[in-house]
């Protein structure tokens, strides 16, 4: 079906907006919105339109999906729950953590068994509601998740850059509980445009057959409301937070660089804090990178098909495949950061094993006399140190 032909039709136009779960492109092959404007044939003339069960991503999608609910149910349920269980988990960046796999968890439940499907249905079947808490969810997921990573990269530049200047003790715990509320309430400001203007358009595919999509930007403020969108989402939940990351990184780099070439008669303690410090930046580095690449595809796509004037026209295999992927990515990253954690981090793996596996396993002597014996006061260091020394 050609744009022309729905127009002449006086059928809906197609959307400007192509994320994915919520519009018109999603519900058709990239052939069928690629054809030359100049032809009258119908889709089923020049075999435009290609049926859900013979494209491949209806079987792929679904199952990347399952994959990523399993592991990100288990993995982000079992990490809150190693926090809620052990109060010697609940340190300052562990706290950040906490608030990644909170994210990921809500995301996981209330967006993942629904919007898996949106491949295999030509009609979102979930009734309005479950379309604007998806929206809602997946917004203030990725919003939590760039602006925690923020915090903890700035947390970990104070912490090895500028020790003298880092709260420690309770008053830190409470500073840092207060940055994470602040971040989830700039998260759900973010995300509640979503959920308020997020409705079910109802699209006739052909003059006797209706889909709906669950679409997230009002029909009468197009096209400056969708471009809007995306360019905040862009700037806001993408580049301006890794610019910053990449900054404090950077500082981080020149610092750890100078510091090993004066190093010499500095006393054990005192490197061993900073090797502790410098291996939870690296965990956090790590959270960074994975968000970053995750991410990427789908804000390439939605900038080249919001801002690309002739981007329906030249959609193509290549940008529904990579719109597929972006998709997918966005979800998966979700499910990562327990993963990640748990080969970086040997208390975090330790945990796991004793949850997912039933090991009671103690942990070793040397990390509870850790725990017992790092000096606090003189260092400002606390037990929280003491933890991610052995991370």
């Amino acid at each position: 079906m050609m744009k022309n032909d729905i127009e002449d039709n006086k059928m809906t136009t197609f959307p400007w907006s192509t994320d994915l779960n919520e519009t018109f492109i999603t519900a058709l092959p990239w052939n069928l919105s690629n054809k030359s404007e100049e032809s009258n044939n119908t889709p089923e003339d020049d075999g435009a339109y290609i049926p859900y069960q013979l494209r491949p991503e209806t079987y792929i999608v679904p199952l990347v999906f399952a994959i990523v609910f399993f592991v990100g149910l288990i993995g982000n349920g079992t990490l809150v729950l190693i926090f809620i269980r052990n109060r010697f988990m609940r340190s300052i960046p562990n706290t950040y953590i906490m608030s990644l796999a909170i994210g990921d968890f809500l995301v996981i439940v209330g967006t993942v068994p629904f919007i898996s499907t949106i491949y295999t249905f030509d009609s979102w079947p979930y009734g309005t509601f479950m379309c604007k808490l998806s929206e809602f969810l997946k917004d203030l997921s990725s919003g939590v998740t760039v602006l925690t990573l923020t915090l903890l990269s700035i947390d970990r530049y104070i912490a090895i850059v500028k020790p003298l200047h880092k709260l420690t003790g309770h008053g830190g715990k409470t500073f840092t509980v207060v940055l994470v509320v602040i971040a989830w309430i700039i998260a759900i400001a973010i995300a509640i445009p979503g959920a308020h203007y997020s409705y079910l358009w109802e699209v006739p595919l052909y003059p006797d057959h209706v889909i709906y999509v669950c679409y997230p930007f009002p029909e009468d403020m197009k096209p400056w409301y969708p471009q809007t969108m995306v360019l905040v989402k862009f700037l806001l939940l993408y580049t301006v937070p890794l610019s910053l990351i990449a900054v404090f990184y950077a500082l981080m780099a020149r610092y750890l660089f100078s510091a090993s070439r004066d190093s010499f008669g500095t006393n054990d303690s005192h490197i061993q804090k900073r090797r502790g410090r410098t291996k939870v930046a690296k965990i956090v580095l790590v959270f960074v990178i994975l968000f970053a690449v995750c991410f990427f595809p789908s804000h390439v796509f939605m900038m080249w098909f919001y801002f690309h004037p002739n981007a329906l026209d030249n959609y193509s295999t290549f940008w529904h495949a990579w719109k597929i992927l972006g998709y997918i990515l966005t979800f998966f990253n979700s499910c990562l950061n327990p993963i990640a954690l748990y080969f970086i981090s040997g208390v975090f793996r330790l945990q796991y094993k004793k949850y997912l596996l039933c090991r009671k396993k103690k942990p070793k002597k040397n990390y509870l006399s850790t725990f017992k014996t790092l000096p606090s006061s003189s260092n400002r260091s606390t037990v929280r140190t003491a933890l991610v020394s052995k991370m």
